[in-house]
């Protein structure tokens, strides 16, 4: 959770496994290195281990793990299949458990240059093969039918929904009539999620919210391009880069916003969206792989065609201009973020281990 780029997967394996350790499991949590961050570290109940960077940490990962870890004698290893594979069931006797956040496939094409993302397209074709036997969680049936499709067993997979920290995301106490007419985007800033669409629906929603503004915050290797394109749509007075705000501050800003812009093509689930719903923040999303899982279309707020600008422009318009819509939307979500908590995932993941582990015994 300290590497600068963390985002919604990260907050999944922390939460889920902390409570592991907070219960008496021993949790080391092998990672990528970052600037500044230590080689080794804790947070809460997890050990850290890091080593590698972002572009090699799927080989320097096994070679680490081997040299390191591996005679401590794990139970389990458990791989965060997150963007590249490591495959690890072919560097270990122990058993894996593969956690999917969500897989490029095409969609990573729009993100890398050509190399790395037929690198990345490619690698993620041997994962039948390399993970064969294994058993996944996956966030959502968008990634389990992902997976059934690449030839992973049926039998192999469990949809595990990710929580909600509900003492901290809390419904908002600001009437969404004396909120600012703003629209917000929270977390990576990184080209495929496709954030620069609010800002070309952005001249057709002033002509009728002249006040409307879009915060894009969050750190990511999109920005300067997000700044160029709004500078390029002449909008630019209404687009904010805070940067990076977490914690109570992020609830905040979630509690004080008129709607929540989630355009990304492919997602694993929509944590941010469900993290609006507790703060009251009605969701306009695309109608895409994972996201499509977390809106509730029409209640919790809308989901519109990926790319389709002007359909786009509309229903933020709608949630902007209609208070009484936007007031029901926030109710709507309130209730069905509160379907969702961390104990639940917890103890979700602690049974399927503990099934993988007494198939290990089995075999034994």
């Amino acid at each position: 959770m300290k590497h600068p780029e963390a985002g919604g997967a990260e907050v999944i394996i922390q939460e889920v496994f902390g409570r592991l350790a907070d219960r008496g499991h021993e949790v080391t949590l092998l990672t990528g290195a970052f600037p500044g961050g230590a080689a080794e570290d804790r947070i809460g109940g997890i050990e850290i281990r890091r080593t590698g960077n972002t572009y090699n940490f799927n080989f320097a990962a096994p070679r680490f793990f081997k040299k390191h870890l591996a005679a401590r004698g794990y139970d389990l290893v458990v791989e965060d299949l997150n963007k590249i594979p490591f495959f690890m069931p072919r560097h270990t006797d122990v058993p894996v458990l593969a956690i999917v956040p969500h897989l490029f496939g095409s969609t990573v094409f729009q993100q890398a240059s050509l190399p790395i993302a037929l690198y990345v397209y490619l690698y993620e074709r041997f994962i039948p093969w390399a993970y064969r036997g294994c058993m996944f969680s996956v966030l959502s049936g968008t990634i389990r039918d992902d997976l059934l499709a690449r030839g992973i067993p049926a039998e192999n997979l469990r949809i595990i929904h990710s929580g909600m920290d509900h003492d901290l995301y809390r419904p908002s106490t600001v009437p969404i009539a004396e909120r600012p007419k703003r629209m917000v985007y929270l977390g990576r800033v990184k080209k495929y999620k496709r954030i620069e669409y609010p800002i070309l629906a952005l001249p057709e929603i002033l002509k009728r919210v002249p006040e409307a503004t879009y915060w894009v915050v969050g750190e990511g290797d999109y920005l300067d391009d997000l700044r160029r394109i709004a500078r390029e749509t002449g909008v630019a007075d209404h687009v904010e880069f805070p940067g990076y705000i977490g914690g109570k501050a992020k609830v905040e800003l979630l509690q004080d916003s008129r709607v929540l812009a989630y355009t990304s093509p492919k997602e694993g689930w929509g944590l941010s969206v469900i993290e609006a719903g507790a703060s009251a923040c009605p969701v306009v999303a695309s109608d895409s792989p994972g996201l499509k899982e977390s809106v509730v279309d029409g209640k919790t707020g809308f989901l519109v065609p990926h790319g389709d600008i002007p359909a786009l422009a509309e229903k933020l318009t709608r949630v902007l201009e209609d208070d009484a819509l936007a007031a029901s939307m926030a109710e709507e979500g309130v209730r069905w973020a509160a379907t969702f908590n961390w104990k639940a995932s917890t103890d979700e993941t602690l049974a399927l281990i503990e099934e993988i582990l007494s198939g290990e015994d089995r075999g034994k």
